[in-house]
């Protein structure tokens, strides 16, 4: 029997969960050549992204090899950045490797005979002048870690600069109130306390000026009012200026100048606001797409125009039945990733392929230490139930974990979750260099 090659593109969460089933499933029994491709060597969950940046987690202990992961569970890693696809010869194109001037690998062409497209999202700064030169974003471990770096930097020389000044501040401004933006701005607070604890406490905590930058009329959209509420309320006790109804026109080094020509002083900016598909997606291989080059996918996840394709988490675009896209959240990209692993197995199995439905189980955002708010059940009930500190502090930590468990099975994640709890007592609380 001829083998089935299937090649998944991108190794997010869903990408990663699905490439670990099917190497589970069909790779390890020789029923299928299972392939993952991703331009990084390691994986990290993307909503932890802004406590790298902050320093309240070490990826280099978070981060999942792809390479071991794929030897572990009967799967093989091809590293690069998906170039092109020609559907014709049911290929997919690699850009070369380089290391500076120097090329590592060329230009490579891998066959597949189902294709998975799981390249997830990067920020999009709507073409605001300045933005992609002044500000900071957090697509990646990379680019969270170069925000750690510069961050720790502005710190040290700002902690230098305060001595006995009271009129001193620190000023850092973000841009978009979603998650990140706002889950950014608690942590930067507890980055602050923990660097006066260690030394560099010459910058008081109020001279710590963090605003958030939002367009729309409140804070974490996305949420019910009362939930967006008690985050702003959080937010605010912290000393965290939250600036709603604020359309920037144009970032310089100086800060956000907004529509109304007022100037928000900045000396660390970072843009949070606002997803799309990487460009490369628009319209490749002829397949369809929207204004932010998602592939249009049916109900069974496939694309719209080829069958052999489907396309799950941020890079996707399909229409709920209440006439709403499914969100680009983590755990639509786990519900995409399990349905597309049973189509897929129906497929081996000569059987119909089923629609997805989406089903949100409610949203938590956690404000660091301080407070985590948030909803459960969302659409499972006729309401949602709103929840706040340690409860939903659990459930948050608990959403990490069912990542974990999907990718290393429940021993392997108690004992990943005992070495953090080890790592809370012998390592220092922040990542300081």
């Amino acid at each position: 029997m001829i083998k089935q090659k299937i090649v998944i593109v991108g190794g997010g969460a869903g990408g990663l969960e699905l490439a670990t089933k099917l190497g589970n499933k069909l790779g390890k029994k020789g029923k299928a050549n299972v392939k993952l491709v991703d331009a990084s060597d390691t994986h990290l969950w993307k909503p932890l992204l802004h406590e790298v940046a902050t320093g309240s987690m070490d990826s280099g202990i978070d981060e999942l090899s792809y390479r071991a992961h794929a030897y572990n569970h009967g799967f093989t890693f091809h590293l690069g950045r998906m170039a092109g696809l020609d559907r014709d010869t049911k290929e997919i194109i690699l850009s070369p490797i380089m290391e500076g001037d120097k090329e590592v690998l060329p230009e490579r062409r891998l066959n597949y005979d189902i294709l998975v497209m799981a390249i997830g999202s990067v920020t999009n700064d709507f073409g605001t002048l300045g933005a992609s030169d002044n500000c900071y974003f957090l697509d990646s471990r990379l680019q969270a870690e170069r925000f750690h770096k510069k961050l720790l930097n502005t710190y040290l020389k700002a902690n230098a600069e305060a001595k006995g000044r009271d009129d001193f501040a620190l000023n850092i401004g973000i841009v978009g109130a979603g998650a990140t933006g706002v889950e950014l701005a608690a942590e930067l607070h507890n980055t602050a306390e923990q660097l006066a604890a260690y030394g560099l406490d010459n910058l008081k905590q109020d001279q710590l000026k963090v605003t958030v930058i939002e367009a729309g009329e409140r804070i974490l959209p996305a949420l019910p009012p009362r939930i967006s509420a008690s985050a702003h309320r959080e937010l605010e006790s912290l000393g965290v200026k939250v600036a709603t109804n604020t359309m920037i026109t144009q970032v310089t080094e100086q800060g956000f100048e907004t529509k109304d020509g007022s100037l928000i002083e900045s000396d660390l900016r970072v843009w949070a606001a606002g997803v799309k598909a990487p460009e490369f997606l628009k319209d490749i291989g002829g397949l369809e797409t929207n204004r932010v080059n998602q592939l249009h996918v049916k109900p069974t996840l496939q694309t719209t125009r080829d069958d052999d394709i489907y396309s799950i988490g941020d890079c996707s675009f399909l229409l709920q039945d209440n006439g709403k896209p499914v969100p680009p959240r983590a755990q639509a990209a786990h519900q995409q990733a399990s349905h597309v692993y049973k189509n897929i197995m129906n497929r081996y199995n000569h059987k119909p392929q089923t629609d997805y439905s989406y089903h949100d189980h409610g949203s938590l955002v956690s404000l660091s230490r301080y407070s985590t708010v948030g909803s459960l059940m969302g659409n499972l009930t006729k309401g949602s139930m709103m929840v706040e500190g340690r409860i939903a502090r659990i459930v948050y930590i608990s959403l990490y974990r069912l990542h974990q468990i999907a990718l290393h099975g429940y021993f392997k994640t108690l004992l990943i979750g005992l070495s953090g709890r080890i790592n809370r007592v012998i390592r220092p609380r922040l990542k300081l260099h």
